[in-house]
């Protein structure tokens, strides 16, 4: 049994909406052993919702449609399933007592365009919606069960686990079918893809095994994803969990957490299991770090305060920067860096203390020091400060975030007890010598 999802809608084509709707229901539909073979986006156009249901109705068993179904001009997916059905419209008498009930309830007058949403294909049926005014549809188009769910991502999700699942498991039960896919990615920061995958290495990394394993990137964090397709749960869990034990073992610190565990929540852990404390003192990066660990709750344990020092004058005055410092090495330089986070350690009376200066872009760049070089500095109480050079990509948001993140894995790593240099973007410094 396969899946296709379509999603309709002129924001979701046209870019001004991210489709999690799509995402969810394929990762549901994999729970019960239903791979999803493509996801669809439609205008809100009846030819193309039309074709693109003919399609998907020809190519898998179950196709799932989000949005289209509310009561205004630009919502056609009932009439594009009743057109590649070939039946016309018609009023649902339970799915207008629905309507009336859920505006009655609420106090207000049903608008006579709301009327609409209880029209289904003759052939098919309507699927009640508690959640909201838009009924569902089911119907049956060749071999595939189609269900027509509303856009709205909360109601969207009660239909799907209210009546797309279920149907989809009683289909699988029915054909004797057997499968369980479960997947997890498992996320690293510090290495590139190609180092990450090359770690791995080919035999983890072949795309006949199972469980299959690849690696994605998103914002500097590279992870790899894995799945686990079997007859049984037992057998699927047992071999998701071997071979999750050997990207670990490869990976090492690279690795901070699974799934949707953020960056930032992984740093923030290892700082109070290690029952250490963190200040900050950011110039290119304008707070993010000291942001970010902050968003992380219980967090006040660890983070004993930071500074934002973007001027110079601020880094001298806030943060005793030598002015002969700048003046000989300019604020982006390792010394700059090393005093930023000597300094910001003794004031705040920290543990551990990060600095990051550099140059963000999209201006300000030399052939000595382009854009994105970052210095990154981590003061240890008891310890030499380090100073690492980052020569960070893309765009000013990318390089800032990148510095960040980069900051949070050093912090990560040396309240762990692991070597900075597990961090490969960076390169170690020593400001005497620079």
């Amino acid at each position: 049994m396969r899946a296709i999802i379509l999603a309709i809608g002129d924001e979701l084509a046209l870019g001004q909406t991210v489709d999690t709707n799509s995402a969810w229901a394929s990762a549901k539909l994999a729970e019960l052993g239903v791979p999803t073979l493509k996801h669809m986006t439609v205008a809100d156009e009846l030819g193309p919702i039309t074709q693109a249901i003919e399609i998907a109705a020809r190519d898998a068993d179950l196709v799932v449609i989000s949005g289209g179904l509310g009561p205004t001009e630009d919502d056609l997916t009932r009439q594009a399933l009743a057109d590649a059905l070939g039946r016309p419209l018609v009023e649902d008498a339970d799915a207008l007592t629905a309507l009336r009930r859920w505006f009655d309830g609420r106090g207000r007058p049903m608008p006579d365009r709301n009327r609409h949403q209880a029209m289904v294909p003759e052939s098919a049926s309507a699927i009640p919606n508690p959640r909201g005014t838009a009924p569902g549809i089911h119907a049956a188009l060749h071999d595939a069960d189609i269900f027509c769910v509303p856009g709205v991502p909360r109601e969207m999700r009660g239909m799907v686990e209210d009546a797309v699942l279920p149907h989809a498991r009683q289909r699988l039960d029915a054909a004797g079918v057997a499968r369980v896919i479960l997947t997890t990615k498992v996320n690293t920061f510090g290495a590139g893809e190609s180092h990450v995958a090359e770690l791995l290495g080919p035999e983890l990394m072949h795309r006949d095994r199972n469980p299959k394993v690849g690696t994605t990137v998103a914002g500097g964090i590279c992870s790899a994803r894995v799945r686990s397709e079997f007859a049984s749960a037992n057998q699927a869990q047992r071999e998701l969990d071997d071979t999750l034990a050997q990207i670990h073992d490869r990976l090492g610190h690279l690795v901070f957490g699974r799934d949707n565990v953020a960056l930032q929540q992984a740093t923030v852990a290892a700082l109070l299991d290690a029952g250490l404390t963190v200040a900050t003192a950011e110039s290119c990066t304008g707070g993010m770090v000291a942001s970010m660990l902050t968003d992380v709750a219980g967090s006040s344990a660890a983070v004993r305060g930071g500074w934002v020092v973007y001027s110079n004058d601020l880094k001298q005055s806030q943060l005793d920067v030598d002015p002969d410092t700048l003046a000989a090495h300019g604020a982006v330089s390792p010394q700059v860096a090393d005093q930023l986070a000597t300094h910001a350690l003794a004031k705040a009376d920290a543990d551990l203390a990060v600095s990051l200066t550099g140059i963000a872009g999209p201006g300000g760049g030399t052939l000595d020091k382009p854009v994105g070089t970052v210095y990154l500095g981590l003061a240890q109480r008891g310890r030499p400060t380090a100073v690492l050079l980052l020569n960070l990509i893309g765009d000013r948001h990318a390089v800032r975030n990148r510095a960040a993140k980069c900051a949070l894995q050093a912090l990560r790593l040396t309240a762990l007890g692991q070597p900075l240099d597990t961090l490969q973007w960076g390169q170690p410094v020593d400001p005497a010598t620079a």
